[in-house]
């Protein structure tokens, strides 16, 4: 073969892979990878590559190398080796001091980059692929998700294009993939796929239910973090539960059965790469992970296993309805009043006893609530119990 593409196993990896297929058809090998599988690889290649196979082209994407890797990649190119890695993870910054990295989290200024854009780009500005409205349709649908940009412009088909690939395997969505951008004008589902995606959205929609009742909430280095059990569907499960808890930091999904921990964040000051990084991992500001290392699993598995999941908040409530004040109860059965003193200021009470602070706003008073005490919003009868409870004591 005359190229050699490695690449990650999600979507946007597959998508290189599918758009390396496009263009150089029978002529290039694509292999999917984890992120610790890759170095092996890598290493495997260069023990085997000759000066005689030097002619090969390796492409990687969407992944980084080790150390180890990074410097014999360098020797192997100063020796005559072709060889273009493409990412679009911070983390993989420093392999641009090399001619071999092309390493960009952002394509423009406030869009940020996916390997697959990356690549496709690449691909053009070296006139080896031509533009059509079916490969842009699809890359932008492929950034946009892998960026969660999909959220912000509501662009569901991003997030079904992705479930799409889960519901089949690499070789089905490659195949199918393939065969669309190649033929048709422009990228779409068919109906079959319509019919299955909207069985996957019901079935997901359970799944999240049944998780929102194990979440529990703990302090891991500096920041309160939701750890939740999980084997499937991790992208919709961190944000649904980011969405459902706003005071947690971030989300971390453990899956116990590959010993991986994924973080995810709603919020733009949060930079899960960062903590995933503490444990040896990487990724994107809103959507990282890292193995289940020693230290990771004494920070996310055994503190977090006496704790009780988080109360969750009343859904049908007519009175308790965080307006003029609000009701809250923890699993340890403290009670919470959080109303609005004559000062203006937001002020709780914990079991019929004035807390110190004020605050200048509901959602920073039920944010350092919840936080300190894993409260959540009670039932209508809870918060006229307290209300008459408090009344009788004032006789």
């Amino acid at each position: 073969m005359e190229y050699l593409l490695l690449t990650h196993n999600d979507l946007d990896g597959v998508s290189c892979g599918i758009i390396a297929k496009y263009v150089f058809k029978d002529k290039v090998d694509v292999f999917y990878h984890s992120v610790n599988s890759l170095d092996y690889h890598v290493e495997e290649f260069l023990n085997e590559n000759s000066e005689k196979r030097l002619d090969q082209h390796l492409y990687i994407t969407d992944l980084s190398v080790n150390k180890e890797n990074e410097a014999n990649l360098e020797k192997y190119v100063l020796a005559g080796g072709k060889i273009q890695l493409i990412d679009h993870h911070k983390t993989a910054l420093h392999l641009n001091q090399y001619t071999w990295g092309y390493v960009e989290v952002e394509e423009s200024k406030g869009k940020l980059a996916s390997a697959t854009s990356l690549f496709y780009n690449y691909l053009v500005e070296n006139n080896m692929i031509k533009r059509t409205p079916a490969l842009d349709e699809y890359v932008e649908q492929v950034r946009q998700y892998d960026t969660w940009e999909w959220e912000k412009n509501n662009n569901n088909d991003a997030k079904r294009l992705n479930d799409l690939l889960y519901m089949q395997s690499i070789e089905e969505f490659e195949e199918s993939m393939l065969e669309r951008i190649t033929k048709n004008n422009h990228f779409s589902f068919n109906d079959f796929e319509e019919k299955l995606l909207k069985i996957e959205e019901k079935r997901t929609d359970r799944y999240i239910r049944r998780k929102r009742r194990e979440l529990v909430q703990v302090t891991i280095k500096h920041l309160c973090i939701g750890i939740v059990h999980a084997e499937s569907y991790h992208s919709e499960l961190g944000n649904a539960l980011g969405k459902e808890y706003p005071h947690l930091d971030c989300i971390a999904i453990l899956n116990m059965g590959n010993k991986k921990i994924s973080f995810r964040t709603i919020h733009d000051n949060i930079d899960v790469s960062e903590l995933a990084g503490k444990f040896g991992g990487g990724g994107h500001a809103k959507a990282a992970g890292c193995s289940l290392t020693k230290e990771a699993y004494k920070e996310f598995v055994e503190k977090s296993f006496a704790i009780k999941p988080l109360k969750e908040d009343a859904r049908h409530n007519q009175y308790n309805n965080k307006e003029r004040c609000a009701h809250y109860e923890n699993k340890e059965d403290e009670q919470f009043l959080l109303y609005k003193d004559r000062k203006d200021n937001w002020v709780i009470e914990k079991n019929h006893v004035l807390m110190g602070e004020a605050f200048p706003t509901f959602e920073t008073a039920e944010q350092f609530l919840k936080r300190s005490f894993s409260a959540g919003l009670s039932k209508d009868e809870k918060l006229i119990s307290y209300l008459l409870h408090g009344y009788e004591n004032m006789k």
